[in-house]
């Protein structure tokens, strides 16, 4: 195997060194990480990569870092690749967790520690740990400022008409998503303060594949026209800002957001930029935010005490049955993001700048 080295000394004492006719003190990397990632196309993703990157570089390791485009056998074939090179541990976000079970057993016999990344892996016993957020807090959360925005919004209105969007049924977060924000929102559906006009309700009628914004806007579309031609919408449930995005533009084609037809209530999550604009332009009510600078040095920590020969911090033992174990994990807490909360959570904690956000 080939010994991979980390410099230790700043460029210009390396310059001096060199000048001098020293050789510099080289240290030995502490070990490859390979980290997988579904999907550029999400600004969130790109985020995780590059926080993890940096934190495990400050701890002496090297990582190889892989984006796969939301294209499975391509994760494959990348994590297969991460495993020939001899990576230490593998954390992998998957686009589908069901499909991992072959190259994690190449793996797991090669002595890699595997760590599911904020998607769980289903199906497979050689998954070791779990870092993510609360995904039924997520929900809770996007439940009941769905419902707060409502009363601000619509005060005189009830029934409210709500529809609702699930994310991509191969995720096996878009369950606790939606099982989260209906343990909000079902008690009012039943009570009939809620009402879902289409009837559509349940991950298998409401799901968006890949989480993909242009599938959620065509969807949104139709049920505009088979549905709202005499009526108004007034929340629309989205677990996801790009799915948010692609729903705003549907309702904005059919005239939503002018003083005659306010804009529905529509819900989100992952604080991406082109939201938190849209929040501040009154298109979107809310996101939901998740550090993931922090789920970055969570994961980095966790990893280091592992091949440290020591067992991780966990917080949860019993949530996540990912149908062969209940993978032992790490939860971060979520926040709920409004208007008003922009400068003090999202710019206060440094995630965005000022300029970012007001230009």
């Amino acid at each position: 195997m080939i010994t991979r080295r980390l410099f230790t000394v700043s460029a210009a004492g390396l310059a001096a060194a060199l000048a001098a006719g020293i050789a510099p003190v080289m240290a030995e990397s502490k070990g490859l990480i390979g980290i997988s990632m579904p999907t550029k196309s999400s600004t969130r993703w790109i985020s995780d990569g590059e926080s993890m990157v940096k934190e495990f570089t400050a701890l002496g390791y090297e990582t190889d870092l892989q984006y796969a485009e939301d294209d499975i056998p391509n994760q494959l074939a990348q994590i297969e690749n991460m495993v020939t090179k001899g990576a230490k541990v593998l954390i992998i976000a998957a686009i589908d967790g069901t499909t991992l079970s072959d190259i994690l057993k190449k793996a797991k016999e090669g002595g890699a520690k595997v760590f599911a990344y904020d998607r769980l892996i289903s199906k497979t016993g050689d998954v070791d740990y779990y870092t993510t957020f609360d995904n039924f807090g997520v929900g809770v959360l996007q439940g009941t400022s769905l419902v707060d925005g409502l009363k601000e919004r619509f005060p005189d209105v009830k029934p409210w008409n709500v529809e609702l969007f699930g994310g991509s049924p191969d995720d096996t977060n878009a369950f606790y998503f939606y099982d989260g924000a209906m343990s909000v929102l079902q008690p009012l559906i039943d009570a009939g303060q809620i009402a879902v006009v289409s009837g559509q309700m349940g991950m298998d009628k409401v799901g968006t594949l890949r989480w993909d914004g242009a599938v959620a806007q065509a969807r949104m579309d139709n049920l505009l026209s088979a549905f709202y031609t005499d009526k108004k919408v007034q929340g629309v449930l989205a677990p996801y800002d790009g799915l948010s995005r692609g729903i705003i533009s549907s309702l904005k084609g059919v005239g939503y957001g002018t003083p005659d037809q306010p804009m529905p209530i529509v819900t989100g999550q992952d604080a991406e930029l082109a939201s938190v604009k849209g929040m501040i332009a009154g298109e979107q009510y809310s996101t939901v935010f998740k550090d993931t600078r922090e789920l970055a040095k969570v994961t980095a920590k966790m990893v280091d005490t592992v091949l440290s020969g020591k067992d991780p911090e966990i917080n949860d033992t019993k949530t996540y049955n990912n149908g062969v174990k209940v993978v032992p994990s790490y939860l971060l807490k979520p926040v709920s993001v409004g208007k008003g909360d922009i400068e003090t959570v999202l710019v206060g904690s440094g995630y965005y700048t000022a300029d970012q956000i007001n230009n």
